[in-house]
């Protein structure tokens, strides 16, 4: 999917341990509109090689850069087809990450992550589920459009912790709701969190209303919910 074409590349004095620089970001985008998995590769190596945490590469590079190629596309200046195979790169990425993010030490702790009901995008969703493996957790990522019966039905097989739910597109906003008043009346307690890029068009009404459901609005403030939530007691068994 794309050759690695001239290899700029990323250098290590434009990465610093908790940020990604604008020229490496921007070199990134460029090349992950062109569909050049290759130099996205490329790039993601040289942010490994100089000691980048996943969970900010996954923030500032990957999360960030798919949030840009939908506001092109929604704004008509990039096809459908680019935007699926940012998509694909992304997912590629992620896969080949996988293995360097799960934490040797767990903790006992269940996480249950899911694209709600009609939402097709599961991207940001898997980097939630993947921000709880770095913390010792089990997450179980269910993906997109996933139906309310079926998350609940899981819910009860796995008795999670927390339950976490992803929306892109905010015209689903009804569907997140509908997910959200079935498990806050399934499921006492339950902590649940929500968040994804509908967000920046309003919703929050929907979360505040209910007691126990709380706007994530980063992988940064997820990294922080789960620490906190290590010095409190979650949902018993």
């Amino acid at each position: 999917m794309g050759s690695s074409g001239d290899r700029m590349g990323a250098n290590h004095e434009s990465i610093d341990s908790n940020h990604v620089e604008l020229d490496t970001y921007a070199h990134y985008l460029k090349s992950l509109i062109a569909g050049n998995e290759l130099q996205c590769r490329s790039i993601v190596e040289e942010c490994i090689s100089a000691q980048l945490p996943i969970r900010v590469m996954y923030e500032q590079l990957l999360r960030r850069s798919l949030y840009e190629v939908g506001e092109l596309w929604e704004s008509n200046k990039i096809s459908i087809a680019t935007e699926k195979a940012a998509t694909a790169i992304t997912e590629g990425l992620m896969n080949y990450l996988f293995p360097r993010i799960i934490s040797p030490t767990r903790t006992q702790k269940k996480a249950v992550i899911a694209a709600v009901e009609n939402e097709a995008h599961q991207v940001g969703a898997r980097m939630v589920a993947d921000v709880f493996e770095m913390h010792g957790w089990d997450s179980f990522f269910l993906g997109a459009n996933t139906p309310t019966s079926q998350l609940v039905r899981l819910v009860k097989e796995k008795n999670p912790d927390v339950v976490a739910l992803s929306l892109i597109v905010h015209f689903h906003i009804e569907q997140l709701d509908q997910a959200i008043r079935t498990l806050t009346h399934e499921f006492d307690g339950l902590p649940v969190l929500v968040g994804g890029q509908a967000f920046r068009y309003g919703g929050k009404s929907v979360v505040n209303k209910y007691p126990g459901v709380s706007y994530v609005s980063s992988l940064e403030d997820l990294e922080s919910w789960i620490i906190e939530s290590a010095k409190s007691k979650l949902h018993a068994p």
